[in-house]
């Protein structure tokens, strides 16, 4: 049965935006290798919810490869993601597969941070194995924890470092990106953005 609902009151893109950044972190550029290159610019990023969901997250492919990039992310044996893939938890932050040995030491994925707004997105920064986010992690180190049938994807049992945010609390994230048509929020939704405000004030105060 669903709750009552309450229309999303920004600043909460603030929120998303600054929360985020502990999924994937900031992108640095890094040195591409030798794989073909896709046209990854501010236009190939849209609302998140748009996108596949599988479990609790996003994917898409760039090249049109959908279904080989569903079928990897719901495989409990893991995969190799194919190229084109995007992996998105929320809509700050995203991973994009490149070509093979287009950087052999991401396993050819990209970190890519995005400004979101009403307007669309705008990419801040993009990068490799150098991408330092505002808290002092590397997003590659986190990454490059997930046991090697995973493809760097991390999730539960994955071997990835767990992340400080429910499932509730990310839902409510995703439900919060602005590039999308306005989503009715439940109570539960409102509740989790509370928590996440009331920890970005304490990150913030550290």
């Amino acid at each position: 049965m669903m709750t009552k609902k309450s229309k999303l009151s920004l600043p909460l893109c603030s929120v998303v935006a600054v929360l985020s950044l502990l999924l994937f972190g900031n992108a640095i550029a890094g040195n591409a290798g030798d794989g073909k290159k896709m046209n990854v610019d501010n236009s190939t990023f849209h609302c998140i919810t748009d996108m596949t969901p599988v479990k609790h997250f996003y994917v898409d492919n760039l090249q049109g490869n959908l279904k080989e990039t569903v079928a990897v992310a719901k495989s409990e044996k893991g995969g190799i993601y194919p190229t084109g893939s995007v992996v998105q938890l929320v809509p700050g932050e995203v991973m994009v597969k490149h070509g093979p040995g287009y950087n052999p030491a991401t396993h050819d994925w990209e970190y890519v941070e995005l400004d979101v707004s009403k307007d669309g997105s705008s990419i801040r920064k993009r990068g490799f194995v150098d991408v330092i986010n505002r808290f002092g992690g590397n997003c590659f180190a986190c990454h490059a924890k997930a046991k090697p049938e995973f493809d760097s994807v991390c999730e539960t049992g994955h071997g990835c470092d767990a992340i400080p945010l429910t499932r509730p609390m990310i839902h409510a994230i995703q439900n919060s990106d602005p590039r999308c048509k306005l989503h009715q929020l439940t109570d539960e939704d409102m509740k989790a953005l509370k928590q996440l405000e009331a920890f970005q004030r304490a990150a913030a105060a550290k």
